[in-house]
């Protein structure tokens, strides 16, 4: 006759099989079925931009390897690099490609200088700073078509613009009054960019001199650092990199830029950029492949320049986040 044996207190727990262990755990779908869940929201956002944006680039892509002149649609054909070939080969192509490089270095370049002193400016306590920057900051709220408007007939205009009624209030009958969209017509593109893109660069350079460590500055003041010598060695290398983002940012809009060189100059005078020309080849020439190759062109030159803009975001982010 066998005893019966006794069975230690949880030993039926240590040996249950696994897959009574599994069904003990909670219940509930996957974790891959749960992040589609989440975002299943999101997804009609996601078809809208694709439709918005991909497939009109995508499209544009197709047609810029057909030969494809709209007067003559019966010739239509597929040409491969053709109109790639003649884009970068074509003169008049080549320096409406040279006049947007100086046009855009100019504004950038000019717009950061007057960005810098105007937040330097606004960086320190005066009263009346917020009504002072509220209209900096007018000029960039402008619809672009207006502020070229405004550029040319209210102050280049040589009958009854303001700068020829200056130069007369100034030297009398015998001031000169010179035709400026005629006689430098890059120039007064220039200056109506740089007029309408100064408080963009302002407002990007007056957030980094307002995140500068204070205690550092102080200290440079307690060992008798001048304020030149503050703004050489500290403020400038801090703004190193709020100036790059202000520059490649500027660059992508004013590269792109068709307003103020269609209003103020209709593409005169030497005046036509990239975006100018292709708006001639498309309309004009009825040329569709040439003007979607130049196009296209122009979107790997922007992509190219945001993609160093956004590493430039970035960084600025992972800045912060050690601070």
């Amino acid at each position: 006759m066998s005893t019966p044996t006794t069975t230690a207190p949880g030993a039926h727990d240590r040996k249950r099989p696994p897959a009574t262990q599994a069904a003990a755990a909670p219940k509930g779908p996957p974790n891959r079925l749960r992040g589609w869940v989440t975002r299943a929201p999101l997804l009609p956002a996601l078809v809208f931009l694709i439709i918005v944006t991909q497939l009109p680039f995508a499209a544009t892509l197709v047609v810029s390897f057909f030969d494809w002149n709209a007067l003559y649609p019966e010739a239509r054909s597929f040409g491969g690099f053709a109109n790639y070939q003649e884009v970068l080969s074509d003169p008049a192509l080549r320096d409406s490609v040279v006049t947007t490089a100086v046009l855009t270095a100019v504004v950038v370049l000019v717009s950061l200088v007057l960005g810098l002193l105007l937040a330097l400016l606004l960086d320190r306590s005066f009263r009346g700073r917020g009504v002072v920057r509220t209209l900096l900051i007018a000029p960039f709220l402008l619809v672009p078509v207006a502020a070229a408007l405004l550029w040319k007939h209210v102050l280049y205009n040589p009958e009854y613009g303001l700068f020829n009624g200056v130069l007369s209030w100034l030297f009398g009958d015998d001031a000169p009054q010179p035709e400026w969209v005629a006689e430098m017509p890059l120039g007064a593109v220039e200056m109506a960019l740089i007029w309408q893109w100064t408080p963009f660069m302002m407002l990007i350079l007056l957030a980094g001199l307002q995140s500068r460590p204070a205690d550092s500055i102080e200290a440079a003041r307690i060992d008798g650092a001048g304020a030149w010598q503050i703004f050489r060695y500290l403020t400038l290398p801090h703004l190193r990199r709020y100036l790059e983002l202000g520059a490649l940012l500027g660059s992508i809009y004013i590269v792109q830029n068709f307003d103020a060189v269609f209003t103020i100059t209709s593409g005169g005078l030497g005046t036509a950029n990239l975006p100018y020309t292709i708006y001639q080849t498309f309309y004009q020439g009825h040329e569709y492949g040439l003007a979607s190759a130049a196009g296209v062109l122009v979107v790997i030159g922007s992509l190219v320049i945001a993609t160093l803009a956004l590493r430039v975001v970035s960084s600025l982010f992972r800045e912060e986040v050690r601070a």
